[in-house]
């Protein structure tokens, strides 16, 4: 600190500030829920926080200053935490007879109310999983009324948790089991199927954790409502925990390797994410490319649709498409069974 002028100094001071606030925001995971169910909010600050920490780094290394030490060690220190925001390579897509295409996609419900403006969504929806033609399709905040619009599946199943709300999961494989977790006091919900793949058998769970209930975008932010998110958001974490342990429970009883697909609605940085993954890969971090977003929201990379597989089931590919034809965006993955 001696060898730097004034106005270095009160940089230096916020970059401990941010830097102590990213080692907070990555311990965030392994605090339990229990304890202050608000406390989970500091999960999502941790993409920002990582990016004005590496900006930190940078500067002090340019400038010649040691003090570039502090933000690359609390880096280095959660540097899987910060490898799972932005990813180079990565195998985006891979034709190949011998494996299995999944894709997971919270639809939201075709959007039947138009909140997006534009026509023919659920015909578009349709178009691009021909497109794709995946395997295994898991869709989220399905409808009803186009239960009959995916006619390629000879084989499904479907809940609907809420009126003609629900999930529903096609497959071209033979369903030999099926079920529902039925998450109590909510319209969110969690379905598995069985599915027979050539010798072997897995269990597909398609999974739709507690949602925040605030758009980003048109949520008013302000000191007086701030409180009152802060609450709404708590209020969520803890159902999400409760979502959580019954999803926890059921998949390590499985006879079967799983592959989990679904809308967490959380992020990677999350207790919530640690624990729905277990041991799992998540197919982003195995074969994924750039930020991974699945969720629509303006200067911010919220990853909260994913793929887990069991680890007895490789990771050959992974692919984002950003279609705006939901809140959500699909996420892609061809997996070898075995």
């Amino acid at each position: 600190m001696k060898n730097l002028n004034w106005i270095q100094k009160g940089l230096y001071l916020l970059n401990i500030i941010t830097a102590l606030a990213l080692i907070f925001g990555l311990l965030i995971p392994y605090i339990p829920i229990e304890l202050s169910p608000k406390l989970s909010i500091f999960s999502l600050a941790v993409p920002p926080l990582v990016v004005v920490n590496l900006l930190f780094m940078l500067f002090w290394l340019f400038s010649l200053k040691r003090q570039w030490l502090l933000s690359f060690l609390v880096l280095l220190a959660g540097y899987s935490s910060v490898l799972s925001l932005y990813k180079f390579g990565g195998t985006p897509s891979v034709i190949t007879t011998s494996a299995v295409k999944v894709m997971t996609y919270n639809v939201r419900l075709f959007n039947k109310y138009e909140w997006i403006e534009q026509e023919d969504v659920a015909q578009r929806i349709q178009e691009m999983v021909k497109q794709e033609d995946p395997d295994i399709l898991c869709m989220q905040e399905f409808h009803k009324e186009e239960e009959g619009s995916f006619s390629q599946y000879p084989f499904r199943y479907v809940k609907y948790k809420t009126g003609q709300t629900g999930q529903v999961i096609f497959s071209k494989f033979p369903i030999v089991g099926e079920g529902s977790l039925d998450f109590p006091d909510s319209g969110n919900n969690a379905i598995y199927a069985d599915l027979s793949i050539g010798r072997d058998t897995v269990r597909v769970y398609n999974l739709h954790l507690q949602s925040f209930m605030i758009n980003p975008e048109k949520e008013e932010i302000s000191q007086e409502n701030s409180n009152r998110i802060a609450n709404r958001m708590g209020i969520a974490f803890s159902r999400q925990k409760i979502q959580a342990d019954i999803f926890e429970a059921h998949r390590d009883t499985s006879p079967y390797p799983a592959i989990t697909c679904g809308d967490l609605n959380n992020t990677q940085f999350s207790a919530i994410y640690r624990q729905v993954r277990g041991d799992a890969a998540d197919t982003f971090e195995e074969q994924g490319k750039g930020t991974g977003k699945t969720y629509y929201f303006k200067y911010y990379p919220l990853r909260i649709d994913f793929i887990f597989t069991h680890e007895s089931i490789p990771v050959i590919s992974h692919k984002n498409r950003y279609d705006f034809y939901s809140d959500h965006y699909p996420v892609i993955s061809q997996v070898r069974i075995h």
